[in-house]
């Protein structure tokens, strides 16, 4: 394939300041955050503005036979957004406009590249609420949330991103531009094709307007702490707060490799001598008080050794920043465990039933033991879904393989525990083969059958997912 031909037509299409072909900016776009993921270096980065644009670069693209991969802001965890070589990168960060805002349907109307964060406070102005909430909120668009199906802190009683998605449009590979769902607060007309393509990682097609639900803004949320001298006590609590009926709006969990992680990146004054720490909130107004109280009595009589309320709205802010810190703070603990830039971190992500938590924690324990690697573990343990941040000396060899042998262990244990191979970050790379297992030969063949039939030639984001 001659490359010319192409780029002329992405620039008579595009505009030249659209079409990006700089080779440090190249090397930008080859790859999101998952680390030891492969990835490959673009032919070149497309910023289309809108969905006419979008549909021409898929077409042009098509003619030529050349692969395209979607990317956002490229916050993801399991390779989802990763370049292949010779791809044009179709970046949707241009079109980060809120298109609308309705606040009697109670709905938003916006392009792909708007910024989570963006929409709740534009949202909020109108006294509405957007509920999922990843870590990454403050950098990761709603397109990227949508294509990885993400969830967030507040999911254990609100539900991940597939919950508020009510229509899409979306330019599929053969440049047509589809429309699916409703704007509407009830509708069940044919298939859920809205469903089919969250969490479908730009493999079905290119996500370019969605339509979210909105809710009103919810109370302000009390906040407590309880401390744990075992991560498995932490698990009990979670799963005796189901069984007794609580919602928590929240509920999480640190393990002290990630306590001391983030009091060295940030420090707060957190308990880093705690084996486990949970971080729950209620928010239901005139009970959020009572609330409160019985999620302590649960902690509590599940063995805590400590349970504090915060004072104030400032300090359970605080308490919620030292969650989002989770990440950039364990980046910083395997630089600091491997100096001189070889220290990496490969990042699991499964959920389980609550009642087997416990199980799972103490699983991991015992996995970073046999396999002689640091893992801290930090999740949404509320539904269930922890996090492993398995630490790994990219210059040893014998490290990394100690490392993608504990995260297959990981893995294997969470889906004979009854758990899901991926509960947010989606499939990617990192994950194809463990989500071949966990749905069986029929599963990846009707999974084959809707991606043969809606991209034939294979070019949409090609090698993710299966």
């Amino acid at each position: 394939m001659a490359a010319s031909p192409l780029l002329d037509d992405l620039r008579a299409a595009l505009g030249p300041d659209a079409v990006l072909t700089d080779p440090d900016l190249l090397r930008g776009h080859e790859r999101d955050e998952a680390d030891l993921c492969v990835s490959g270096t673009p032919l070149v980065v497309t910023r289309p503005r809108s969905t006419e644009e979008v549909a021409a670069v898929v077409r042009a693209a098509g003619r030529y036979g050349v692969p395209v991969v979607p990317q956002g802001a490229r916050t993801g965890l399991a390779g989802a957004a990763n370049a292949v070589d010779g791809a044009v990168v179709l970046s949707t960060v241009a079109m980060d406009a809120i298109l609308e805002i309705d606040p009697v349907s109670r709905i938003a109307v916006v392009q792909p590249g708007v910024v989570n964060a963006a929409l709740s406070a534009a949202v909020a102005e109108r006294g509405l609420w957007y509920p999922p909430d990843p870590g990454s909120w403050e950098s990761s668009t709603i397109g990227g949330n949508v294509a990885t199906n993400a969830g967030g802190m507040c999911c254990v009683k609100y539900g991940v991103t597939t919950e508020y998605v009510l229509g899409l449009e979306v330019v599929l590979a053969s440049g047509e531009v589809l429309r699916t769902g409703r704007r509407t607060a009830k509708g069940v007309a044919g298939y859920d094709l809205t469903r089919l393509f969250v969490g479908s990682e730009g493999t079905l097609g290119v996500v370019t307007e969605v339509t979210v639900a909105l809710r009103p803004a919810p109370a302000a949320s009390l906040t407590l702490v309880a401390v744990f001298g075992a991560t498995a006590a932490a698990g009990e609590a979670v799963a005796r707060i189901a069984a007794q009926g609580l919602s928590p709006s929240l509920l999480e969990l640190l393990d002290r490799t990630h306590l001391v992680a983030i009091e060295a990146y940030r420090p707060m004054g957190l308990r880093t001598d705690a084996e486990a720490l949970l971080l729950a909130a209620a928010d239901t107004g005139p009970r959020a008080a009572e609330d409160l109280a019985e999620l302590a009595a649960v902690c509590t009589a599940a063995g805590a050794e400590e349970v504090y309320a915060a004072t104030d709205a400032v300090e359970a802010a605080a308490l919620l920043q030292a969650r989002r810190l989770a990440h950039p703070a364990m980046e910083k603990y395997a630089a600091d465990t491997y100096p001189g830039g070889n220290g990496g971190l490969i990042i699991d992500d499964l959920a389980v039933p609550r009642g087997a938590l416990a199980e799972l924690l103490d699983g991991v324990a015992r996995i970073a033991a046999e396999c002689a690697v640091p893992i801290g573990v930090v999740g949404h343990a509320g539904d269930g879904n922890l996090h492993p941040n398995i630490v790994v000396d990219r210059s040893d060899p014998a490290s990394l393989a100690r490392g993608r042998r504990a995260f297959d262990e990981i893995m294997r244990l969470g889906l004979a525990l009854g758990g899901t191979c991926t509960g947010e970050h989606g499939v990617g790379l990192l994950k194809r083969d463990w989500l071949a297992r966990e749905i069986g030969p029929v599963g990846v063949r009707v999974h084959q059958a809707i991606k043969a039939a809606l991209d034939p030639s294979g070019l949409l984001n090609p090698g993710k997912v299966l």
